[in-house]
């Protein structure tokens, strides 16, 4: 199983690197170090200053869920866990996931959470996530169908699917926190022929603790859980920003429509299961700037831009890995 597991990684990062190598073989080479070296100091300030608003607000909604929960976990210690975990959800096949699991080791190990407890709150805090970057997803392809300006893609089925996978996620929460005994009663069925791993007898019962608390939760912290929304909905709001910051530092001349269509197909293309996006957000920009007719040393300029960008959050990451891997700040 690990085998393949590792099979699979490097299938996946050799389809990246082919994939972004040859979209770098497309783009003017000159324009590389142009792009970087063109930046005045203030296009620094502003632009790291747009990202840690952006990191801060994520956490500050992790921060709030966990405060919910009622766990004393501060907002440094949160920060350094979102932090390490983004670096192995940007290594692992698929920029969304790949960090979570260690993320919940990370909070039982290192602050004594719970495994319950901190299974909920990294679920709840990548439910926030995917739901508001599904919705936002979902707004921008609605108003990019309404858009006559647009290329002719089939966006009436990207967004029948976008609209499926934010309904199957409230579905799921809702079963998990409204009708948790027949989730219980699922799990059970599933593992039945099992019964007498001590692992899995426990696996019952930590599906009911988690669906109590969740319930608990949406009861009496319905503000908490607002203000969760508000600030995962201001983090999208910076990231649009940052996005509109960034072309600007590639003077790439857009309307509001071409800015929609370079947005959503750059975040689309990072859902593809291609560790960070690599290749894929290369091919869907330099897609998008050829569709707008915009020049693709331009393209070049936002490409290398943005995986600085990267590059720093990954070292961010690095840099606090090895604490937030340590054992139990109690011991």
């Amino acid at each position: 199983m690990k085998h393949s597991a590792t099979i699979i990684a490097a299938l996946t990062w050799l389809v990246s690197s082919l994939l972004a190598g040859y979209i770098f073989s497309r783009l003017p080479p000159a324009d590389f170090l142009t792009a970087i070296a063109s930046l005045q100091l203030t296009d620094w300030a502003v632009w790291i200053g747009l990202n840690l608003i952006v990191l801060v607000l994520l956490a500050t909604r992790w921060r709030i869920l966990t405060h919910a929960l009622g766990l004393g976990i501060s907002m440094l210690q949160i920060l350094g866990v979102r932090q390490a975990g983004a670096l192995i959800s940007f290594v692992t096949p698929g920029p969304q996931f790949g960090g979570e699991p260690l993320q919940v080791v990370w909070l039982w190990r290192r602050y004594r959470i719970p495994g319950p407890t901190a299974l909920l709150a990294v679920g709840l805090d990548r439910f926030f996530e995917l739901f508001v970057n599904f919705s936002v997803l979902l707004i921008a392809v609605l108003l990019l169908l309404s858009s006559a300006a647009t290329p002719d893609l089939d966006w009436i089925t990207l967004s029948v699917i976008l609209f499926g996978i934010l309904l199957s996620m409230v579905g799921a929460t809702s079963m998990l926190a409204v009708r948790p005994t027949r989730l219980r009663r699922f799990i059970r069925r599933q593992v039945e022929h099992w019964q007498q791993h001590p692992r899995l007898q426990k696996l019952g019962d930590h599906g009911t603790e988690i669906s109590h608390q969740l319930s608990r939760l949406a009861a009496n912290h319905r503000r908490a859980l607002g203000f969760a929304i508000l600030a995962s909905c201001m983090a999208w709001a910076g990231m649009i920003v940052e996005f509109w910051f960034l072309l600007g530092l590639a003077q790439v001349p857009i309307d509001v429509t071409d800015f929609i269509l370079l947005f959503t197909v750059m975040r689309l293309a990072f859902l593809l299961p291609l560790p960070g996006g690599i290749g894929s957000v290369e091919a869907g920009l330099f897609w998008s700037f050829q569709t707008l007719g915009l020049p693709l040393s331009m393209a070049a300029s936002v490409v290398v831009l943005m995986r600085v960008r990267d590059l720093s959050l990954l070292l961010s990451g690095a840099l606090v890995l090895p604490a937030v891997n340590s054992k139990s700040i109690d011991q």
